[in-house]
């Protein structure tokens, strides 16, 4: 009983000292290679469930607009495809690059499809939902993420990628140093 309560203990322990930010989440590029979002560590990351065939489609434009201004400054865009709901992103990741490519002229990182809600959600978005957080209600649901590698805003995904309150936090995140 002694043994298994220790090696319990121990496990937590070396889990707890292990456990790292979002940042450290293992995640795959949109070309299948293994990856993080540690490479970003450092600057303020909008993390964003996309899909092609959405009605809300159309914020591609304002998330590269937003991209454009503010990369410099040191923000990153962070574009996760999802077929969650309605099935509106059917696509390869090889046709998904290619239409946000041609229709949106997309320079922002792009990464593997994957799940965000229900018992396929994928780690990182367990961590950046949280223990009790909701789901995410459909696509181009929004996180904001500091320099410190911390959630610090959400937003909804009729909330345009130019509405005043991203902007905003945006903005109030680029300035934190």
């Amino acid at each position: 009983m002694k043994i298994t309560v220790l090696l319990t203990t121990l496990m937590l322990t070396a889990s707890a000292l292990t456990a790292g930010s979002v940042l450290d989440v293992p995640v795959k590029d949109i070309k299948g290679k293994d990856t993080s979002l540690k490479p970003y560590a450092g600057k303020v990351i909008l993390v964003v469930n996309v899909a092609s065939k959405c009605g809300l489609t159309p914020q591609y434009k304002g998330l590269e607009a937003a991209y454009q201004k503010y990369k410099d400054q040191g923000l990153v865009v962070a574009g996760f495809p999802c077929n969650q709901f309605g099935k509106q992103e059917p696509g390869t990741n090889e046709e998904i690059l290619s239409f946000c490519s041609t229709k949106y002229n997309v320079t922002f990182p792009m990464f593997d499809k994957l799940e965000v809600n229900g018992a396929g959600r994928h780690p990182l978005y367990k961590e950046l939902i949280g223990s009790g957080g909701k789901d995410i209600g459909w696509n181009f649901g929004k996180f904001l993420i500091g320099r410190d590698g911390k959630v610090i805003a959400r937003f909804e995904p009729r909330t345009s990628p130019d509405a005043p309150e991203v902007v905003k936090a945006i903005e109030a995140a680029l300035a934190a140093k």
